[in-house]
Order: C-alpha cells, then sequence, then structure tokens
C-alpha cells in the first residue's frame, strides 16, 4: 500500500520542533520587556495590559470556543481560584513589570526576571508547606543575593542609603506576585489549558481595566500613532498568543522538565537587544547578579533527600 503524504507545510514541520518553539517564545518574551522600556513614556503601562489582555483573549477565541463550551462549568465552579490567578498571573504582575520599565533599565528587569523559579519555590512552601531540600534552600539564598547584587547595582555601600530604583523594586514585586501565580497553578481546575488561559486572560482585563481608566483620567492617554499600534500588535500577537502557544506546545512534546530551562534564555535574548536596540551598557555587577542567580536555580534544581522546614 502506498504510504500517506506527510505534510510539509511550514506551520505543520513547526508544530513539531518544541526546542524551536520553545527558544521562539523566550525571544518573544525577551522583545517584550526590551519593548516596554522603549515606549515608556509614550505608550500607558496600564492601558497597555487591559489592550494586551483584551486583544489576546480576541485571537485564542477560535481556537478555545470549544474548549470554553465543556469547560465552562467546571471553571464556574472555581471562580475563586480562576480569580486568584488572573489577579497575580495576569493583572497585577503584568501592569507591575511594564510600569516598573518607565523608571528602570531593560537589563536590570530581564535579569531580576531569571530568579522566577526561586520565588515560585518560596511561596510554594509559604502557602502549600512544600517542603524545600537543602539545595534548593542554599539556590533560593543565592538566587536571591544575585537579585540583591542588581538592585544595589554592584555597591554594597547602597545598604546603608536603603535606596533602591523605584523601578526595580517593582519588577521584583511584580515577580513575587507572579510567583504566587505559579503555585497556585499546581491547584488548577482540571480544564483544558486553552480554556484556562482564555479565561484567564479575560479576567485580567476586566481587572485592569477600572487602572486604565483612573491612568486615562489622569492625563497618560495613549496616542493612535504608528509607534503605539505596532507596540500593541506586538504584544498582543507575539509575546502573548504565539509566546503562549509555543511554550504550551513546547511543554506538550519534552515535557515541563525540560521546557523550563528554556525560560533562562529570556534575559539572554533580552540583553543582546537591550544592548543593540536601547543602547543599554552591560556592567560588571549585571555579569555577577546573573551569574548568582543561574549558580541559585542550577544548586536548586539538584535533588537531594535533604529537607529544611
Amino acid at each position: 500500500m502506498p504510504t500517506q503524504p506527510r505534510s510539509t507545510s511550514p506551520l505543520a514541520w513547526l508544530n513539531n520542533q518544541p526546542y524551536l518553539l520553545l527558544t521562539l517564545a523566550s525571544l518573544f518574551w525577551a522583545g517584550n520587556i526590551v519593548l516596554a522600556r522603549y515606549v515608556a513614556g509614550h505608550v500607558p503601562p496600564l492601558t497597555l495590559s487591559c489592550i494586551r489582555w483584551v486583544g489576546t483573549f480576541l485571537m485564542l477565541w477560535p481556537f478555545a470556543r470549544a474548549h470554553l463550551a465543556r469547560d465552562w462549568r467546571t471553571l464556574l465552579a472555581n471562580w475563586p481560584l480562576l480569580l486568584v490567578l488572573a489577579l497575580t498571573g495576569f493583572a497585577i504582575n503584568n501592569a507591575l513589570s511594564y510600569w516598573a520599565m518607565q523608571y528602570t533599565q531593560a537589563l536590570n528587569g530581564l535579569l531580576i526576571q531569571s530568579s522566577a523559579p526561586l520565588f515560585v519555590a518560596l511561596w510554594s512552601l509559604v502557602l502549600f508547606g512544600v517542603r524545600l531540600t537543602a539545595a534548593q534552600f542554599a539556590g533560593i539564598a543565592m538566587s536571591l543575593i544575585g537579585v540583591l547584587v542588581i538592585l544595589l547595582r554592584g555597591d554594597l555601600g547602597a545598604l546603608a542609603a536603603i535606596q533602591f530604583n523605584r523601578g526595580d523594586l517593582m519588577f521584583a514585586g511584580a515577580l513575587m506576585v507572579f510567583g504566587i501565580y505559579s503555585a497556585v497553578m499546581t491547584r488548577r481546575p482540571a480544564v483544558h489549558q486553552l480554556s484556562l488561559i482564555s479565561c484567564c486572560t479575560a479576567l485580567g482585563a476586566v481587572l485592569l481595566f477600572p487602572l486604565a481608566v483612573w491612568e486615562y483620567a489622569s492625563g497618560f492617554v495613549l496616542q493612535p500613532d504608528l509607534l503605539s499600534i505596532l507596540t500593541l500588535g506586538y504584544v498582543v500577537v507575539f509575546a502573548s498568543t504565539l509566546a503562549y502557544l509555543f511554550f504550551n506546545r513546547g511543554i506538550g512534546l519534552i515535557g515541563p522538565n525540560r521546557a523550563a530551562p528554556f525560560l533562562h534564555l529570556v534575559p539572554l535574548f533580552g540583553s543582546v537587544l537591550a544592548i543593540l536596540l536601547l543602547g543599554e551598557q552591560l556592567k560588571p555587577f549585571h555579569l555577577a547578579g546573573y551569574a548568582l542567580v543561574i549558580a541559585g536555580v542550577v544548586i536548586a534544581s539538584r535533588t537531594g533527600r535533604t529537607k529544611v522546614a
């Protein structure tokens, strides 16, 4: 019998390339931070956050509506959990990270973001009593020291004055909030991934809408120019819809444990973009802080039997 011809379309080929999909997702997320810094002062951050999730929901709707039709009862029964997920993962986290880029370098935000897995471990311990191994505890401590190095810009003497850059603190706060989202996500209802993301993006947009209205009333108005349109297009199409679909597909092909290390490409890609496009300078404290964060993540990922309460 003749064999069935294999699909040779570019989309079919891409759909089965997990490493490329995960790499592209990291590149899109890195570009999101660099772009947020580039348009700081021009595009209102709270309005951008709200429109981002409205646009993402509308783009996901054709793929998710059949799943939502099956899952809506389960989603409704779990509305308090969904509200927490939308508040932490899509509203507060996103608004704070975009707002932070009004005050700090993209490089700082990118390098601080590399500590995200450690915030997840901390909240898993605090909220659900998931105990840490000795290696995880040491890794968290080392990564947090790395974040502190970046926050202090390598000047330990700044501890005496305690004068952090507000953007750095806001970005670290965004990661703290996202850590709650990631920890609570382990208790997610048993629904399709597209149903969950669509529901959370819709709720996130609703939660952000009053803040966007306040921002508009305060005089920071979105200008309908080419830069604003291109920014909205990028964050909706690339940083949200494609990045989530690519990352989820990559996880489906090779599993979460093998997919997670690709997130460390975000600060790598972003640093290159920030230097090339924004003219930011990579300084020794950036390298030192990033090295400590990555070393902490590597140490924390090691298995061990010793538990730390």
